[in-house]
């Protein structure tokens, strides 16, 4: 801690400074490699990583049909696109890691209490998105898309725009299944009640509707699939918000009446004196 008359620009208000950055560097710097080693474990898995990808549409194009490259560098860039993505997402549970060592000592017991299972459970959630896309979803969608081609159509899907369009799909449902820990994160910070929410959930329904039309291919059956989750789920976060505050009035309650328990205490104690002293008074007299 600096000295009181040290001047503003001082080694000693500097150093802390360049600690928190060094240990930044530090931690990106263990966030890279462990992308970088897990990318080269799955290079050389990359071209069945994309087999398994594609299984989903593979399963439902006509026969003796196939996936295209219209690129000269696809069929070599592509598979290494998603062992990388596939990098980042296994990695996830140790970045976060990371990051919540970093930022963890500048907080409250409380926050950290508060902090370390919202983080959890938001991995967990987007876990689920992703697995709720893969194996749900995208059969649905590709049996839909499949069946809908007009007659003298050859179903014949680019893999760099597949690898594009199944991402998007993937990131949205991973989103999507991230709904309870923000409206658990509102009503936290204050911005928001669990009844206010309750009123607005007519608003809420329409509004995955639409974030479902947006995110997703122009069929019925998609973006309900998106609405429907994204408004479960949100009740799942009004529920969990009203049991949080329901202990938070609970445990409030309890301290209210343990300080007013203390406050009669003390002024039973106080009267107990003031008699002592006047019954010492009168002996005297």
């Amino acid at each position: 801690m600096a000295a009181p008359d040290s001047p503003p620009g001082s080694t000693e208000n500097e150093q802390p400074f360049l600690a928190h950055l060094m240990e930044l560097r530090d931690r990106l710097l263990r966030m890279i490699v462990a992308i970088v080693l897990v990318t080269v474990v799955l290079l050389p898995f990359a071209n069945p990583l994309f087999s398994a990808l594609a299984g989903p549409l593979m399963r439902h194009m006509p026969e003796n049909s196939s996936m295209i490259a219209t690129a000269v560098a696809s069929p070599f860039l592509i598979p290494m696109k998603l062992a990388l993505i596939l990098a980042i997402f296994v990695c996830v549970p140790y970045l976060l890691y990371q990051i919540w060592g970093f930022i963890a000592p500048g907080l409250y017991r409380h926050e950290k209490r508060m902090a370390l299972p919202l983080l959890v459970s938001s991995t967990l959630l987007f876990y689920l998105g992703v697995l709720f896309a893969y194996f749900v979803v995208f059969p649905l969608i590709f049996a839909f898309l499949t069946a809908t081609a007009p007659e003298g159509v050859q179903v014949m899907t680019d893999i760099s725009n597949y690898l594009d369009f199944v991402l998007t799909l993937t990131l949205a449902f991973g989103a999507a299944f991230e709904v309870p820990v923000a409206t658990f994160i509102l009503v936290l910070m204050g911005m928001t009640t669990p009844a206010a929410l309750v009123e607005k959930r007519p608003y809420v329904i329409v509004g995955a509707f639409v974030i479902g039309a947006i995110l997703t291919p122009p069929d019925a059956v998609t973006q309900t699939l998106l609405a429907v989750p994204m408004w479960l789920l949100f009740e799942l976060g009004v529920l969990m918000a009203r049991l949080f505050v329901k202990r938070k009035d609970e445990a409030e309650a309890v301290a209210e009446a343990g300080s007013q328990s203390e406050d009669a205490l003390g002024e039973d104690e106080l009267d107990a004196e003031l008699n002592r002293i006047e019954e010492q008074e009168r002996g005297r007299d």
